[in-house]
């Protein structure tokens, strides 16, 4: 991508500071695995996204007036024989147009300077361990040169509330790259999917660990970095358990499958699930809840489009869920009442326990707030007929062209004596990413079918 995008955010921000203003951006640690070896490294996605730098141990520094002072490794050719060529303070501006670079070996000399005589300093609270304690030392070192006139920052302001509302509407190249990401997850599930089927009918012994295998093999193989998160491949009953992990439990011929994968590329997630039976045929009851989730995320993407709230969405998943859980006997409607009654009670929690989305970008649970910002001052208070705890709404965020969500209702079904035994140890969620227009939302991620049918005939392929 072009350094010109990144120097617009910078831009950007820079004009939201305030007058006599600095912000600090670490780049995020990197982190032991265990002994000497270290984990894959992921650079702190509120940096990345100001500069599309991705080595560890950086930091950005960026004033009111737009100055922007990248601080990163030096070059070490002794170095750069284990852990790779380094960019070095003397090509950064050039390659990443900042307009300073110092090795980040003079960060704790050359900070203070930078923070002197500012009014506020702004950095990402609570993201990065001991970070305040840092700023506090080099604030400590400003206030100890007040006698030479040098003024101290009074305000200390979080960088979070200004980068989030940033990222949370996508940019022509995000939502490009978003839609690439999509596109290769897409094409893993559809691998996923015929490898269960083809084996079982080979009679082969299937494990998640297979599936998984090829989740990963599809998505290295058009370039994505890394898995957006843990991918989950939940056989059988395992698919109740909603953060379950890819594990060597046996895929069964007549059980279905949930698999929730998705791949990172170039900063941006997937983040898809798809549910279908393992041999690739779905039982009558196995259908019948698969039909009335999928009825359900056909509301909730009817309910998603700009100037709609965030919360509708799961407002009409949760209404077509209730009404399917009282006709299919799930819940019994002379003990909890007809389809409101389920709803005001939150019976159907027993069965639904999560939301039906979440913002999706560099992040998989992206930054952004879910309350409408210039409706903040609005309250109001109720009980929870479930715990019992007073809780307070606030107004939900207003959609707009641009945001990207994912939309992902499910059903779970654990044994239990008042449950219709055919729909033991079913677990199915659907889910698919979003991006709002002005009189719809784009799903980026069909390239997967959801129908129940073109799964089937996708898995006899």
């Amino acid at each position: 991508m072009s350094t010109l995008l990144y120097a617009q955010r910078r831009a950007r921000l820079a004009a939201q500071l305030g007058p006599d203003a600095v912000a600090i951006v670490p780049t995020a640690p990197e982190h032991l695995r265990n002994r000497d070896s270290e984990f894959l490294f992921r650079f702190d996605s509120y940096f990345h996204y100001l500069s599309g730098f991705g080595e560890p141990n950086a930091w950005l520094v960026i004033t009111s007036e737009g100055h922007t002072t990248l601080f990163c490794n030096p070059k070490d050719l002794e170095r750069e024989i284990w852990d790779g060529i380094r960019l070095g303070p003397e090509a950064a501006p050039t390659a990443l147009g900042v307009d300073a670079a110092c090795p980040v070996t003079e960060l704790e000399q050359r900070l203070p300077k930078l923070l002197e005589n500012k009014a506020t300093v702004w950095y990402p609270f609570a993201t990065h361990l001991g970070l305040e304690g840092r700023i506090d030392g080099w604030l400590k070192t400003v206030r100890s040169r007040v006698r030479y006139g040098a003024l101290c920052p009074e305000a200390q302001r979080d960088l979070c509330a200004l980068m989030d509302e940033m990222r949370l509407v996508k940019d022509g190249h995000e939502q490009d790259v978003m839609r690439r990401a999509a596109q290769i997850s897409a094409g893993a599930h559809v691998r996923a999917m015929q490898l269960s089927a083809r084996m079982l009918r080979a009679g082969q012994d299937v494990r998640e660990y297979h599936l998984d295998a090829e989740l990963l093999h599809e998505f290295r193989r058009h370039g994505s970095q890394y898995p957006a998160y843990g991918s989950i491949v939940a056989a059988g009953a395992n698919a109740c358990v909603l953060h379950y992990r890819a594990d060597n439990a046996p895929i069964r011929d007549g059980e279905l499958v949930l698999i929730d994968a998705g791949c990172e590329l170039d900063g941006y997630a997937s983040d898809i699930t798809r549910t279908f039976p393992a041999n690739g045929k779905f039982t009558a009851p196995q259908r019948a809840l698969y039909e009335l989730v999928l009825a359900a995320q056909e509301a909730a993407v009817e309910a998603t489009h700009a100037g709609a709230r965030f919360v509708e969405p799961h407002e009409a998943t949760v209404k077509v869920l209730s009404q399917g859980l009282l006709d299919l006997g799930l819940l019994d409607k002379h003990k909890v009442g007809s389809v409101d009654d389920v709803i005001a009670s939150r019976a159907y929690f027993r069965y639904y326990m999560h939301r039906t989305g979440h913002w999706l970008g560099m992040d998989v649970h992206d930054c952004g707030s879910y309350v409408e910002a210039s409706e903040l001052g609005q309250t109001s208070e109720r009980k929870d007929p479930l715990s019992g705890e007073i809780i307070k709404d606030r107004p939900s965020r207003i959609l707009k062209p641009g945001m990207c969500l994912t939309i992902e209702p499910g059903l779970y079904v654990r044994p239990a004596e008042d449950v219709p035994r055919e729909y033991w140890n079913i677990g199915i969620r659907i889910e698919d990413d979003a991006f709002v227009t002005a009189d719809g939302c784009e799903l980026i991620s069909r390239g997967v079918p959801v129908n129940a049918d073109e799964i089937e005939a996708l898995m006899r392929s």
